[in-house]
């Protein structure tokens, strides 16, 4: 029963990003967190603060607008003290010029009850830096940027 309010949700966390919500997220995590985004891009880095992941949905906004999160699996074991929660999706969306942006998300998120206390953001860095350069190339130097960090 446990598992199935945690994939529950994650959906709904999810449901409410591609809305425009990315608060959702960010009121998910617990008051001591790590977010890690592998890969040494506009969007990578290591947040653990509420401001840097607002500041980091922000830009993720302004560099991917539109982007759109199709969850594809939710896989969750523990109990509420630490719950393991990994999920795939596809992220898609459209890009300047008529270019269009798809790539596979792993998340691997840790959970204490109810709060997220860990995240591990994995995907295909090549798709993604080919996006940011298409996006630099169009405008906007911020997605050739360092990374967002506390």
């Amino acid at each position: 029963m446990y598992q199935s309010i945690v994939r529950a949700k994650v959906r709904s966390t999810f449901d409410r990003i591609n809305a425009g919500d990315y608060m959702a997220m960010v009121n998910g995590l617990a008051p001591e967190f790590e977010y890690r985004f592998h890969g040494d891009h506009a969007l990578g880095g290591r947040r653990t603060s509420r401001d840097a992941m607002i500041r980091w949905w922000q830009r993720t906004l302004r560099l991917l607008p539109g982007a759109r999160f199709d969850i594809q699996d939710v896989l969750v074991g523990g109990g509420p003290w630490r719950t393991r929660v990994a999920v795939r999706c596809l992220v898609s969306g459209d890009l300047p010029g008529g270019a269009r942006y798809e790539n596979t998300v792993f998340q691997f998120l840790t959970l204490s009850w109810g709060k997220v206390t860990s995240v591990e953001t994995i995907e295909d860095l090549q798709v993604l830096e080919r996006a940011l350069r298409i996006v630099a190339e169009a405008g906007e130097p911020e997605a050739l940027a360092r990374h967002i960090a506390d």
